[in-house]
């Protein structure tokens, strides 16, 4: 394996190992900081050179990703028993959002997931793999027949792009004053459930 002096004297045995060391070592500092991170700082946590990174992550927001992406899991566990036993589509997402909104800045790895990895400066970003695979793994823990409400994977993957979108507004730009929760749910329920609603169901019906 080319790219594993340093380590701190115990190099890895694969490039799998290595990339999971490299990203715990990154969820470790955002974690301890609470901000971005740069690949400087990682090689320098691990004793390794820069380009030993490069390796596995080709940029900082990529790393940043897979990082916000892995140390979630605790997130996504309240935000099911958040939404547990919603099955309505417009509630379950609508209660998703406000709960995302309300706990991000508790999660600060989840508040670089949705705002400076989905930065104007690299909006293909907001649709990357690991954006996705955040967005289609919390839709995935409600407890909502999405087949019913007429959604295959494709249209799951649109609907995870569009709410993806919807949260990084708010949390980028939540008002002023911000809305309540009680006010954003109303709101969601208004302009975001129509969308949600808008594909037709698999008995033919619209709506709820």
């Amino acid at each position: 394996m080319a790219g594993r002096r340093g380590w701190g004297g115990s190099p890895p045995n694969s490039d799998e190992e290595a990339s999971c060391r490299i990203v715990a070592a990154a969820v470790d500092l955002i974690g301890r900081t609470g901000s971005e991170i740069s690949i400087a700082d990682v090689a320098e946590s691990l004793g390794v050179i820069r380009q030993t990174v490069y390796r596995y992550f080709p940029s900082a927001d990529a790393l940043m990703q897979a990082a916000a992406i892995a140390s979630v899991d605790g997130f996504l566990d309240r935000l099911t028993k958040q939404v547990s036993g919603i099955e309505d589509p417009v509630e379950a997402m609508t209660e998703g959002v406000v709960f995302t909104l309300s706990d991000v800045r508790r999660t600060p790895h989840l508040g670089i997931l949705l705002s400076s990895t989905y930065s104007n400066v690299h909006p293909e970003g907001m649709t990357s793999e690991a954006a996705q695979t955040f967005g289609m793994t919390m839709i995935k823990r409600f407890d909502v027949d999405w087949e019913r409400y007429g959604y295959d994977d494709a249209s799951l993957h649109e609907l995870v792009e569009y709410i993806l979108r919807t949260m990084q507004s708010f949390f980028v730009s939540p008002g002023n004053p911000p809305r309540s929760d009680d006010e954003l749910r109303q709101y969601l329920r208004r302009w975001m459930g129509a969308a949600i609603i808008a594909q037709p169901r698999a008995d033919g019906l619209r709506g709820g």
